[in-house]
C-alpha cells in the first residue's frame, strides 16, 4: 500500500497560469467582476502579485481567461453527457440533473454563467466579452437533443430549459432557498417525461 505523502508529493502543483485562472473563477463568481482585484487573485492562487502582469496584463484579460475556461468546463461537461447516455431523453435529464448538482454554491453566490454574463452585460459596449457563448453552448446542444425527440419547436424548448433553470437559480440565490432549484429540477423532469 502506497504511503499517502509520498502520493501527495507525487501530484506535481499546478502551474502559476492555472492557480491564477483557477482564482479567478472561483473569485469572479464569489465577488463578482467588480469587486474582484488582480491582488485579490494571486493572493487567492497563492503567487506574487507581481507575477500576475508576466501571465495577464490586465483585469479584462482575466476576465476573458475566465470565460474560455467556463466554455471549456461547459464542452467537457456537455461531452460527458454525450459519451455517458444514449438517448436525448436521458442526456436533457443528465443536463437538469447538472443544473442541481452545486445548488448549496448556487444558492450562496448565484450560477456562474448567469451572474457572469449578467454583470459584464452592464459594462460599455466596447468592453464586449464573449459572455454570449456561455448560454449558446447549452441552448444549442439542448436543441439537437430536442431535435433528436422529433420536436419541431426544438430551438424553443431549448430556451424554455435555460430560462427555467436561470430564473430558478437567480431567485434561489435572491431568496437564499436551494430547494427553490431541486423543485425547479423536479418539475423539468416531470416536463421532460411528457414531451
Amino acid at each position: 500500500m502506497a504511503d499517502s505523502t509520498q502520493t501527495a508529493a507525487a501530484t506535481p502543483r499546478p502551474g502559476k497560469r492555472q492557480r491564477l485562472l483557477a482564482a479567478a473563477v472561483e473569485l469572479l463568481h464569489q465577488q463578482g467582476v467588480q469587486r474582484t482585484t488582480l491582488a485579490d487573485i494571486a493572493q487567492a492562487a497563492e503567487v506574487p502579485p507581481g507575477n500576475v502582469y508576466y501571465y495577464f496584463k490586465t483585469k479584462d484579460e482575466v476576465v476573458t481567461a475566465a470565460i474560455d475556461a467556463h466554455v471549456q468546463q461547459i464542452s467537457g461537461a456537455l461531452a460527458a453527457i454525450d459519451a455517458r447516455f444514449d438517448s436525448p431523453r436521458s442526456r436533457l435529464q443528465a443536463l437538469v440533473d447538472l443544473f442541481t448538482a452545486d445548488s448549496e454554491t448556487v444558492t450562496q453566490y448565484g450560477c456562474p454563467i448567469g451572474t457572469l454574463c449578467s454583470e459584464l452585460d452592464k459594462r460599455p459596449a466596447h468592453e464586449a466579452f464573449p459572455v454570449a457563448d456561455l448560454m449558446h453552448l447549452p441552448i444549442a446542444w439542448a436543441e439537437t437533443q430536442f431535435r433528436a425527440l422529433g420536436r419541431a419547436d426544438a430551438h424553443d424548448l431549448a430556451l424554455e430549459l435555460m430560462a427555467a433553470y436561470e430564473g430558478s437559480a437567480l431567485l434561489s440565490n435572491t431568496l437564499r432557498d436551494p430547494t427553490i432549484l431541486t423543485t425547479a429540477a423536479r418539475r423539468l423532469t416531470h416536463w421532460l417525461t411528457t414531451l
